[in-house]
């Protein structure tokens, strides 16, 4: 399980701007293509925030959709199947994925 690597990483990182005081909350943006599973991600938390200033807080993950630009439609479309980069209405293969790959630091709520 990566997802407990990728969270040790949020801690440190966290723990750096919090500067000793204690998190209550850490919001993160986590795009359905970043390979990281948010169920992973929720049970590997308790164990990726112990004896941190992270010890007490919330996990609060936002799920960024995937989107690819279709040059046809000339629109920016959600897409859902992993491996299909095709535009969902028209069928326009495209390899410009706009978003889904974000993983990073939303906010963090601190005393």
């Amino acid at each position: 399980m990566h997802e407990l690597g990728l969270l040790s990483g949020v801690v440190d990182a966290v723990s750096e701007v919090a500067q000793g005081r204690r998190v209550i909350a850490v919001a993160l943006n986590v795009g359905t293509r970043s390979g990281a599973v948010p169920e992973a991600l929720d049970g590997a938390w308790p164990i990726a925030r112990l004896d941190s200033c992270c010890a007490e807080a919330a996990l609060d993950l936002t799920i960024i959709p995937a989107t690819v630009w279709c040059p046809h439609c000339h629109r920016e479309q959600e897409i859902d199947e992993f491996f299909d980069l095709r535009c969902p209405v028209c069928g326009t293969p495209t390899a410009d994925l706009r978003h889904g790959r974000e993983f990073h630091i939303k906010h963090i709520d601190v005393e």
